[in-house]
């Protein structure tokens, strides 16, 4: 259990940001750095914690960085433009957040001195289109130069390498994970979780890209908070990289429709639209690493999670 320790929470005001402070800051000093764009910590209980602090700044300025990071002994680097919408429409500065904003953390870690661990997060869209049971030392693949989809996924292999980099030269305590499809309460943004079940309680109807034959391994917010926790505590943790999901919470995008529509007894029907660009088809990982070196085991299944994620929404309503 980590105590009595101050931890630099990068993008920290997002969704997953957000609930790992809530995790965190009973027993540590969490300090927050998020411009704000996308504000889940605004309606959490952590918000208002005495341990807690807001500093509203962009990893783009290396001073304020460096300033944040002074006196913390952890760095857990979520700062990103993400959503698949939302890079299509800005992918250079997707790219420029992705690889100058992670290039000045890592050397306001060098700098600061951290000595307990550095954890950068990656994605599993690295893994490209068709990604069956993938585990982490298998072949990464982008897609085509110049589809926008892919500058989000080469932005972030490109820091996996830069934190990978500075473990190896520089000695610092780095790891990286690559979440596949994280859903929950409190997510803002684009997730088609949160999509569907927002407008499933509202009866509008539900847009399916495509056929909705497209495949996903979704994993429960609290799943990946643990295996983040897990990374802190872990020696083992550092230096690698670890794909973080649940591969047994798995169904096609029409199923996870259908799903939340009978799980929130709603009267919302199914539209089927087509696709904006390309899309991932397939996408289940292997996540035997991490149950290995991190005891890591998801334990909420899609149901479970589905009908937590509604009741969450309803009751905000």
């Amino acid at each position: 259990m980590i105590e009595n320790k101050r931890i630099l929470l990068t993008g920290g005001a997002g969704f997953i940001g957000t609930q790992l402070a809530t995790r965190l800051v009973e027993h540590n000093e969490v300090v927050v750095f998020d411009t704000l764009h996308r504000n889940s910590l605004k309606d959490s209980p952590a918000r208002n914690h005495p341990n807690l602090r807001l500093i509203q700044g962009d990893v783009m300025d290396a001073t304020a960085v460096r300033e944040a990071m002074t006196g913390c002994h952890f760095v857990v680097h979520l700062a990103a433009i993400a959503g698949v919408d939302t890079v299509i429409s800005m992918p250079v500065t997707c790219m420029k957040v992705a690889l100058i904003g992670t290039y000045n953390v890592l050397e306001a870690a060098v700098a600061t001195g951290i000595t307990e661990r550095f954890i950068d997060f990656s994605t599993s869209e690295v893994f490209g289109t068709y990604a069956y049971n993938v585990r982490e030392g298998d072949v990464t693949t982008l897609g085509a130069v110049g589809e926008a989809r892919w500058t989000y996924a080469v932005s972030k292999l490109a820091t996996e390498h830069l934190a990978h980099t500075y473990h190896k030269q520089f000695k610092l305590p780095a790891l990286s994970i690559r979440p596949f499809n994280i859903y929950g309460p409190g997510q803002v943004g684009e997730g088609a979780i949160h999509r569907f079940i927002v407008r499933a309680l509202k009866g509008e109807d539900i847009e399916i890209h495509g056929d909705g034959s497209q495949i996903r391994a979704w994993c429960y917010i609290d799943d990946i908070v643990d295996s983040l926790l897990l990374c802190l505590e872990s020696s083992q943790a550092v230096g690698q990289s670890f794909n973080i999901g649940n591969a047994r919470s798995v169904c096609t995008i029409y199923d996870l429709a259908r799903h939340v529509v009978r799980l929130a007894s709603s009267s919302s029907r199914l539209r089927f639209v087509p696709r904006p660009g390309v899309d991932v088809e397939l996408r289940i990982p292997n996540i035997d690493k991490a149950r290995k070196l991190l005891g890591y085991e998801p334990k909420v299944d899609l149901e479970e999670g589905l009908l937590r994620t509604i009741y969450a929404y309803r009751h905000q309503s």
